[in-house]
């Protein structure tokens, strides 16, 4: 039947040995190429005995327009993109966009004769620019994973690269008050600029910081340090020395990093959707004053307790206006002076601590004022750990 049915369509339709090869992709072994050769060999010799004209391949193929013939051509461009730029990969895959018009004929070619073992155009030529780009660049084709996508435009001789990103995780700590996490308007840097020049300079490509979580810009963040991933998109350069990175982020001064490491995607969305509990130090100021005992009191009421604490006045833009049930888990407390303690917590992840001090008028409760009586607030603040789930 495969005979009879390819004599059918070449009757209708001038194919190229490769087009007609593709119409029964499925079956056997080999290229399309050889095998619509090896058809058309069969039924021309039928036809030779039957004293019929045979069916040669045309000078231009109506499906395709003899576009595998610059196959080659096509892998040199790709070649030469990736040459241009200088480019850093270990693996690709080609992907290409066929105009619509040859991909409608193609399928209505395959509705028509009932090709139910054929292939799409664009599958083949992925595949033959893929096994002749492996031997000019001498790197493998990963359909799962690759370092980079050559998407050719064949029939308008353009190639775009989508290049895959690098994900770096680290931990940073923050060492002075006064820079916010991320840019923020009024302040000439950030952790996430200190951070992020050195991996686009070495890259060559975009860097998006992710903190897991963020401090306010009064507060220091110092212990074992927050968790974050660096995000490069279009990385250029993927071979990069992250000591040598993480050197000359802790020049600044103002900002160490530590535990720099390359992790995948999922690793890193992961890292980012941890919710893990923290460890902190405030300074509280009580107008009114303080004493040792009272001091006890607020340890003793706030040790593993659960707070209700509504969105704080002060994040409102930014954040829905709801009620979080979170825990303090540990709780300690040393007098300092007539009017100020120390106050080390360990939280659940997501309480915020000024407002777990002052009581945000009423917004979080239990909080230190509703506790003492009294106004108390928090005059600074660290962060002294991250504490990772076990």
């Amino acid at each position: 039947m495969i005979i009879e049915k390819a004599e059918e369509i070449l009757k209708e339709h001038k194919l190229c040995d490769h087009c007609l090869g593709r119409a029964f992709a499925l079956l056997g072994k080999g290229d399309n190429h050889i095998r619509g050769k090896s058809i058309r060999l069969v039924i021309n010799m039928e036809r030779e005995a039957r004293g019929e004209e045979g069916f040669q391949e045309p000078q231009e193929c109506e499906l395709c327009g003899n576009i595998f013939k610059k196959t080659e051509y096509l892998a040199r461009l790709c070649y030469d993109k990736v040459s241009r730029l200088g480019l850093e990969f270990e693996s690709f895959l080609v992907g290409s966009r066929v105009p619509k018009e040859i991909v409608e004929k193609e399928r209505e070619i395959i509705e028509k004769f009932g090709l139910k073992y054929a292939e799409p155009i664009n599958r083949e030529l992925n595949r033959e620019i893929g096994k002749l780009l492996e031997l000019i660049l001498q790197k493998p084709v990963n359909k799962s994973n690759p370092d980079v996508v050559f998407i050719v435009e064949p029939y308008n001789e353009r190639v775009e690269l989508q290049i895959k990103p690098l994900y770096i995780y680290g931990r940073y700590r923050k060492l002075v008050r006064g820079i916010p996490q991320t840019p923020l308007r009024g302040f000439k840097e950030s952790v996430a600029s200190i951070i992020c020049k050195p991996f686009s300079k070495a890259t060559k490509g975009k860097c998006i910081f992710h903190g897991a979580g963020r401090e306010d810009v009064d507060v220091r963040m110092l212990g074992n340090g927050r968790p974050f991933v660096v995000e490069v998109k279009r990385p250029i350069k993927r071979h990069i020395d992250l000591g040598r990175i993480e050197e000359e982020i802790n020049k600044s001064g103002k900002v160490e990093v530590l535990g720099l490491r390359f992790i995948t995607k999922e690793e890193a969305e992961k890292v980012l959707t941890s919710n893990h509990k923290k460890e902190y130090e405030a300074l509280v100021y009580v107008e009114e004053g303080i004493s040792r005992e009272e001091v006890e009191k607020v340890v003793k009421a706030l040790e593993g307790a659960t707070i209700h604490q509504r969105t704080p006045r002060r994040v409102l833009g930014r954040r829905a206006d709801l009620v979080r049930v979170r825990k303090v888990h540990e709780a300690e407390g040393e007098l300092l002076d007539e009017r100020h303690f120390k106050l080390r917590l360990i939280t659940d992840g997501g309480l915020y601590i000024k407002e777990l001090i002052s009581g945000d008028k009423g917004r979080t409760t239990p909080s230190v004022s509703e506790i003492l009586g009294k106004k108390a607030w928090c005059e600074k603040l660290d962060v002294l750990n991250i504490l990772d789930e076990q």
